[in-house]
């Protein structure tokens, strides 16, 4: 395995990044090493959305099709234990203020096409957002603000690899003090929920995350951007924060583990995988953005 994730003649010196289409890549005989070993997709392919943009995400019933025909080699990829989380943005209908179900549809289309379970839904808010769709928003006046995108975790079984203790958030300061203190009002509550007497009285040295996270993107500075600029190469139009794939590669993975991006764009999740120690693999199309991607990984000569 190790010989392919370091396999010279096919890949750029970044290790594990690959100039081309995944789904061409992933039919060569040499990939088939690859089969059941991976532990954790993630990946935010092009958004299913209704206007043509330049980084050749799919239209309408096309994108269905086309997200829905990766999802047995996505099955076949993973570990019996392994997970595919997936980024799933809004979608508004052409010249219409509504919204469009078709990135819902094309994720049960794949979750049908795979038989994937699925483990969880997270909302990623970012508080930054733009206000979007703009003729609605800032024009019409008549809708508020698109901030948060989806990410759905799916997996082969209903029981994947995963630890909340990695992901854990450092307490409130109201929670320190009642750990402190060691008394709090405990009983039934108006839920019917019944608060045991010493229930959150151990320190687990952190607290559970929500499946709503938070990330903004308004760095314009950043080591990605700059070397694209330095350099003269495209900067990815969507890029994601490196805090998302950080929290589901701690969460689902673990340091011998392997990760893949087969949409990778300026490839955040296989700098993240880097940072944490996990190998990784990574695919994307467009040639600049393989060359951007060098901008991720700073102590690389």
């Amino acid at each position: 395995m190790e010989d392919l994730l370091r396999w010279a003649d096919y890949q750029t010196e970044l290790g594990g990044m690959f100039q081309g289409k995944f789904e061409e890549w992933i039919q060569r005989p040499e990939f088939e090493l690859l089969n059941g070993k991976i532990q954790l997709i993630f990946t935010s392919p092009p958004f299913a959305l209704n206007n043509k943009k330049r980084y050749d995400n799919h239209q309408g019933e096309a994108y269905k099709h086309w997200l829905a025909s990766y999802a047995p080699i996505f099955r076949r990829l993973l570990t019996d234990s392994g997970s595919l989380v997936i980024e799933m943005g809004n979608a508004w209908e052409p010249r219409l203020p509504v919204m469009s179900t078709l990135a819902l549809e094309a994720l049960l289309d794949l979750k049908r096409a795979g038989d994937f379970y699925l483990c969880e839904q997270f909302v990623v808010h970012n508080p930054a957002r733009l206000p979007s769709p703009a003729q609605w928003v800032t024009i019409n006046r008549n809708r508020v603000t698109d901030s948060f995108t989806h990410i759905w975790w799916l997996s082969n079984t209903p029981y994947p690899k995963a630890d909340n203790r990695s992901v854990l958030r450092p307490y409130s300061k109201a929670m320190l003090r009642l750990l402190e203190r060691g008394t709090y009002n405990d009983g039934k509550r108006p839920s019917e929920h019944v608060v045991g007497a010493e229930s959150f009285l151990k320190n687990n040295g952190g607290s559970i995350p929500k499946n709503v996270l938070e990330f903004s993107n308004t760095s314009s500075s950043d080591p990605y951007q700059k070397y694209c600029k330095e350099n003269g190469i495209l900067v990815h139009p969507a890029r994601m924060n490196i805090g998302i794939p950080n929290f589901f590669i701690k969460f689902l993975t673990d340091s011998n583990d392997i990760v893949l991006d087969p949409f990778a764009g300026s490839n955040t999740t296989g700098s993240s995988a880097e940072a944490l120690g996990r190998s990784w693999l990574a695919f994307e199309p467009v040639a600049d953005y393989v060359a951007g991607s060098r901008g991720r990984f700073p102590g690389l000569d």
